[in-house]
């Protein structure tokens, strides 16, 4: 069956993101039409569902068109996916100076995204000079508007005492933060420091959090950490973690 709107029935974006988390199909037909008629939140959400394949045949190249029209037009969520795909090579060769320059701009424009994007370029080196002040700097910004990554990353930062003094009840409570806004890296983050208080049951809940949304990479790596635990709870975490890396492999 196929779905046909009419020219008068343009959704906007939030209506056209509540329909694509029911029916892809019939919401990639109304993005379509919203996005050929000029609305910029669909234009942005067409690159996505063509970047992704969702509802729509995947075509990088094309995502990277509409995310380019979007951008074009001040669409900073847009533009950060522009860094993305240049920095990952989707739709194009990967480019890391590339990514950093439209990750600048949209950080510069006050998005949180881009700020933690540009900021993981920074810390690394990739595609520009490392920076470590800079890359703090960033990630502090995005944590205070709310962004859960860049919590967690903030909150390593103050534990180690890099580029700033060391300052582990502050990097516990970004921990926290993180872990509670659902980032799995710092709900693992934050089941350490809970590990290390002696309170193990509630760090145990927060790796089991951190087991179900956690992806192939930090599944490898957790594991391997978990099975040097010294508590038997903790270490037994580890087999289920390689567990479920092994299926996300198997899916791959």
């Amino acid at each position: 069956m196929s779905f046909h709107l009419r020219r008068e029935e343009v959704l906007n974006g939030e209506q056209l993101r509540a329909m694509l988390g029911e029916s892809p199909a019939r919401a990639a037909q109304a993005i379509l039409l919203a996005a050929g008629e000029g609305e910029v939140e669909a234009q942005a959400l067409l690159g996505q569902i063509l970047l992704d394949g969702q509802g729509i045949a995947q075509d990088q190249p094309l995502a990277l068109r509409w995310f380019a029209i979007a951008a074009g037009r001040g669409h900073l969520m847009a533009r950060n996916m522009l860094g993305r795909c240049h920095e990952h090579g989707w739709g194009c060769a990967a480019d890391a100076s590339v990514a950093a320059q439209h990750y600048r701009i949209a950080a510069e424009a006050g998005l949180d995204w881009a700020m933690y994007n540009l900021a993981n370029l920074l810390a690394t080196g990739r595609g520009v000079t490392v920076d470590h002040q800079h890359a703090l700097a960033l990630y502090r910004r995005a944590a205070q508007l709310g962004h859960a990554k860049s919590m967690n990353l903030l909150g390593r930062y103050l534990e180690e005492g890099q580029v700033c003094p060391a300052d582990p009840l502050a990097a516990r409570d970004w921990y926290r933060r993180s872990a509670e806004g659902g980032d799995f890296r710092g709900q693992f983050s934050y089941a350490a420091v809970l590990a290390a208080e002696g309170r193990v049951d509630e760090a145990v809940e927060w790796l089991e959090k951190a087991l179900a949304a956690g992806n192939l990479n930090f599944l490898r790596v957790a594991s391997q950490t978990l099975a040097d635990a010294t508590d038997l709870r903790i270490q037994a975490l580890a087999t289920r973690y390689q567990r479920r890396a092994d299926e996300l492999t198997r899916t791959a």
